[in-house]
């Protein structure tokens, strides 16, 4: 049994169900913090882990006390929480300056701990991630022989201590290295030295996973002698991936994974209201994996989050699929686009545009919806803001696209008339209808490169207008 309370072999549900602000950019208002544990406890999630990566307080500044504005604030949510069957996971992140040989920084680490288990907090981690993958103090070079031996030292005392002054604590440890197959050195030895009772986060085969699977789990306990808690990071968005916005369903977990898994906790963006889409899919399955509907699911979740303008959103959302976990990108795009192309290029213009031309009069006015109308949920809107801009010149660019060919213009006036929607679209910068709008936009605007059977050119593909000449 590890530490996080693993849930009783014959459920079908994850254990631990949670959400992490754990993300890296301005950390959510103490108002979203109680805000997402209500929500959280609606859509029957039970742990919320309080670890945003520029709190000065947990990371940087992680021995520096609390004063007592802000151990009230961390008071009320747990009070928030004990309303709303949410309990608080909080995360320490050390890594950066610790000294894993010095017992003052051990006691440092437990004064810190200490300090918020007198408000009822009994979930504690230890982060790990995101440092050195070595030990840097020369003191902990001559005591320790691997970052491994040095980090369970530590856990292991502060577990410990933990387990003798807060009745009922438990610890998580991220280790440094919280990605890959479950069975490399490291992370065997740490779990190896490990007390059996703490538990690991682990993220998956890689930072953001595509997939979650029981083999995997499987592998990474037999590795470490405990089963993974996963830390999903999905729907964050930080880092490199801040032009996507993750606002489609969760995908890629397996049905059974909860019987190879202590849980999962979910990492949640920056943009607060934005998250709530993606982690109210996250609950319907880790509430019940093996009858999980992605799709079902999405569309309950925004009616949930955007109210009124859930059809409109579900417009631009459905454009803005693109994530690790998603194969998708613009499903009704993609079909719409395709079409066009394939009627072009079999002379039957009617076929080009009676997908395409309607699906454009749509999301344009989903958009316009969006950007002018009197919204029920505002924030999601301005959260979202630059990529429903960016879909609202999307889709007035497949308007255009439709006219165009609907009245045989396309060949003389297309480069044209759809360059400036192509320059407009890539200098924001933002991941919106995948690639398809832009290859074909592209594919219309660029210059024809002149056949010539002996140019190695010839092999790249030409604008579909040449290619009709042709």
């Amino acid at each position: 049994m590890t530490a996080l309370e693993p849930q009783a072999a014959q459920s079908s549900a994850f254990g631990i169900r949670g959400v992490a602000e754990g993300f890296y950019g301005v950390p959510w208002t103490h108002g979203d913090r109680l805000e997402m544990i209500r929500f959280i406890g609606r859509h029957g999630m039970n742990r919320f882990v309080y670890s945003p990566k520029d709190d000065p307080f947990l990371r940087r500044g992680w021995a520096e006390p609390y004063a007592a504005d802000a151990l009230a604030e961390l008071a009320e949510l747990v009070a928030a929480g004990g309303e709303s069957g949410v309990e608080l996971i909080y995360c320490l992140s050390p890594g950066l300056s610790i000294r894993y040989s010095e017992e003052q920084d051990v006691a440092r680490v437990l004064d810190k701990l200490e300090s918020v288990a007198g408000l009822g907090i009994r979930h504690f981690g230890l982060l790990l991630d995101d440092v050195p993958g070595r030990l840097q103090h020369d003191a902990d070079i001559e005591r320790f022989d691997t970052l491994a031996q040095a980090q369970a030292a530590v856990a292991n005392a502060v577990f410990a201590e933990l387990v003798a002054r807060v009745p009922g604590a438990t610890l998580v440890v991220c280790p440094t290295a919280y990605w890959g197959y479950g069975d490399e050195p490291y992370i065997g030895e740490l779990g190896s030295a490990l007390d059996p009772a703490i538990a690991l986060f682990w993220t998956g085969r890689a930072i953001c996973s595509a997939t979650l699977d029981a083999h995997d789990a499987d592998v990474f306990s037999q590795a470490t002698g405990r089963r993974p808690t996963y830390w999903d990071n999905y729907p964050v968005n930080d880092v490199a991936m801040g032009h996507e916005l993750h606002v489609g369903p969760y995908r890629g977990r397996s049905a059974d994974l909860a019987g190879s898994a202590e849980g999962i906790i979910a990492n949640a963006m920056e943009r607060f209201e934005s998250s709530k889409v993606a982690i109210a899919t996250i609950a319907d399955y880790l509430r019940s994996p093996e009858d999980y509907d992605a799709e079902m699911s999405w569309d309950a979740a925004l009616r949930d989050v955007a109210g009124a303008d859930a059809a409109a959103y579900r417009d631009f959302a459905d454009n803005s699929r693109s994530s690790c976990l998603s194969q998708l990108d613009a499903p009704e795009v993609t079909f719409a686009l395709e079409e066009h192309t394939f009627g072009l290029l079999i002379g039957d213009t009617d076929r080009a545009v009676r997908t395409l031309a309607p699906l454009a009069d749509r999301l344009a006015a989903s958009a316009h919806r969006l950007l002018n109308g009197h919204v029920e949920n505002q924030r999601l809107i301005d959260e979202s803001r630059p990529w429903i801009e960016a879909f609202a010149v999307g889709a007035a660019a497949m308007q255009k696209l439709a006219e165009l060919t609907s009245e045989g213009r396309l060949e003389e006036e297309g480069p044209r008339v759809l360059r400036p929607f192509l320059d407009d679209l890539r200098s924001r910068r933002l991941r919106i209808f995948g690639d398809v709008l832009d290859m074909t936009l592209a594919d219309i605007c660029m210059p024809p490169i002149p056949f010539d059977a002996h140019d190695e050119r010839s092999s790249q593909s030409r604008p579909l207008t040449q290619e009709k000449q042709q």
